[in-house]
């Protein structure tokens, strides 16, 4: 499946980034929980070289619990400020607590010299990951638009969290070209990529036949399945057979199911899956 992904409007956005990096005290990194590795976007690392910078799992309420504790201690490993942030259950005050930590040596050297400083950080990450709504929580007010899909954010905009603190929301930037099919069929499953230039039904059956792979039950029973060994067409329209969705004249609905598939899948109705295991991991 060929995925052409890289909208115009991104490199605009980059630009604008790179605009506003030396107005901030720190950067927050947001990946997906569900593909912590291949959700962050490589062009990042040398922009945000030499600033404070916490990495933040979001989405970790649909993720494998164990895989992300698991990621967390790896990328701690590796030197990363991170921590796992559920989005639905999120807790303001600990991700307040990690921003405070990572940014504590530059308030500490205003303080020294009489001044209190308000800390502003930049919340940076690939469309759809839940920037703006960490930004809410953290805010305890919607003021950031949110939407679950990709290009809700086009602009940055300021939102100041409490007096000692604002945050910046940006729009979800890719990076121009991605060697790896896998990691952008995968990206694609999660709604990183808009889902009006793919074909969706050749997205659902990649995405249900990995499914069938790592959670056989899972999908059996959400979709009413006999026969988890099918594959291809064969699988989804089996998917309609199960769940009803069929058209005049019996005929499977497979549009309709594809886009069941990919919606269930990432508000996490099937399962908490991780598609990613750390690097070094058997």
């Amino acid at each position: 499946m060929q995925i052409q992904w890289y909208p115009g409007h991104m490199a605009k956005a980059k630009r604008k980034l790179i605009e506003q990096l030396g107005r901030v005290d720190a950067v927050i990194e947001l990946c997906d929980a569900r593909l912590p590795f291949s959700s962050r976007n490589p062009d990042l690392f040398g922009l945000l070289a030499g600033k404070k910078k916490l990495l933040v799992l979001g989405k970790a309420d649909l993720a494998d619990e164990a895989e992300t504790k698991r990621w967390t201690a790896y990328f701690s490993s590796c030197g990363e400020a991170v921590f796992a942030y559920d989005a639905v259950r999120g807790n303001a005050q600990e991700a307040t607590r990690h921003i405070e930590k990572i940014t504590r040596e530059t308030v500490e050297k205003q303080a020294a010299r009489g001044i209190r400083k308000t800390v502003r950080a930049m919340v940076v990450g690939v469309p759809n990951v839940g920037k703006s709504t960490f930004i809410n929580r953290l805010n305890r007010t919607p003021v950031a638009k949110t939407a679950d899909r990709p290009g809700v954010t086009r602009q940055t905009s300021w939102v100041r969290v409490n007096p000692y603190l604002e945050l910046m929301d940006t729009p979800g930037l890719l990076w121009p070209r991605i060697d790896d099919r896998l990691a952008a069929t995968r990206l694609a499953w999660l709604g990183t990529i808009r889902d009006e230039i793919l074909d969706q039904e050749a997205l659902a059956i990649s995405l249900l036949e990995t499914l069938a792979a790592i959670r056989p039950d899972a999908v059996m029973k959400r979709y009413k399945l006999n026969d988890i060994s099918l594959f291809g067409h064969s699988l989804l329209e089996a998917v309609c057979l199960g769940r009803g969705f069929l058209m005049a004249g019996g005929i499977p609905d497979t549009d309709r199911a594809a886009a069941i598939v990919l919606d269930e899948f990432r508000a996490g109705k099937l399962s908490r899956i991780t598609l990613e295991t750390r690097p070094g991991a058997l």
